[in-house]
């Protein structure tokens, strides 16, 4: 037990054995106490869980087989952040599987521990021995990079999100713990949350879709998509600022008007 406490990632951790048919059921947020609860079971290391998702209509990288899917959003990634919406980054560098760090220190500041670049085998040749290719595939499908591949990728988001899940820890799989076990788990738990979210079908259904002279209000937009998941989501936007275009000439309004990136927010039971 002492050794599996000692090997816990984050300060007091849970010293608890990690079946989680013991714990009792908590919602993430607010905050627990790890000394209280078992932080295998119950996320105590952030709370606030954001599945996020791109709009984008190409990659970069079609040359090489890469394509977006059609009438398809794509899945950003599965982000822990805390319950006052701070949030840390890169959490254990033994695990860090990311040939570009973005940023490349632990705090995105100078003075922050450098995230050294990975140079090893792709982050995506992990779940071959756990046979996983049908996960895989429909990664290669839905969760797609762009300008870069989608390893690459894949290996940024675990690296940078997935290392600050207490419930990811390598200490909570226990003796049988098989290498990279956890990466498979937070891929296919990240994948489980996207498909609960149909952004692309939800809008269609409003008669919002894509369009190169229609407009949509976010009003319109943020409903939707509320009345969907349940809580009001992040909408973010690229592309020409407002008071640049002819609709908005003499306008104050600097925010862009290109909708590319939605966030959903939950709390994890």
């Amino acid at each position: 037990m002492l050794t599996t406490t000692d090997a816990q990632l984050y300060p007091n951790q849970s010293p608890l054995n990690h079946t989680c048919q013991l714990q009792k059921p908590l919602l993430s947020c607010p905050e627990h106490d790890p000394s209280k609860v078992d932080s295998c079971c119950v996320e105590t290391f952030g709370g606030l869980v954001l599945s996020t998702q791109f709009w984008n209509t190409y990659t970069g990288l079609e040359s090489q087989g890469q394509f977006q899917p059609k009438s398809h959003w794509t899945t950003h990634g599965l982000w822990p952040d805390f319950c006052n919406g701070s949030y840390t980054q890169y959490c254990d560098l033994t695990r860090q599987y990311d040939p570009i760090p973005s940023p490349n220190t632990t705090n995105g500041l100078p003075n922050g521990t450098v995230v050294p670049p990975y140079t090893g085998p792709p982050i995506d040749s992990f779940l071959e021995p756990f046979g996983r290719y049908d996960l895989l595939e429909y990664m290669n499908t839905y969760w797609v990079a762009w300008e870069q591949d989608n390893s690459g990728f894949h290996a940024h988001e675990f690296s940078k999100h997935a290392t600050c899940f207490s419930t990811f820890n390598v200490p909570c799989y226990g003796p049988a713990y098989r290498q990279h076990e956890e990466v498979v788990d937070f891929f296919e738990t990240a994948i489980k949350y996207y498909r609960k979210l149909p952004t692309f079908d939800w809008l269609a259904d409003a008669d919002i879709v894509p369009d190169n002279s229609t407009t949509y209000s976010y009003a319109d937009i943020r409903d939707v998509l509320a009345e969907q998941h349940g809580g009001i989501p992040f909408l973010g936007c690229t592309g020409p600022r407002f008071n640049t275009t002819a609709a908005g000439k003499n306008s104050t309004d600097r925010g862009f008007t290109v909708l590319n990136e939605v966030w959903y927010y939950d709390h994890v039971s």
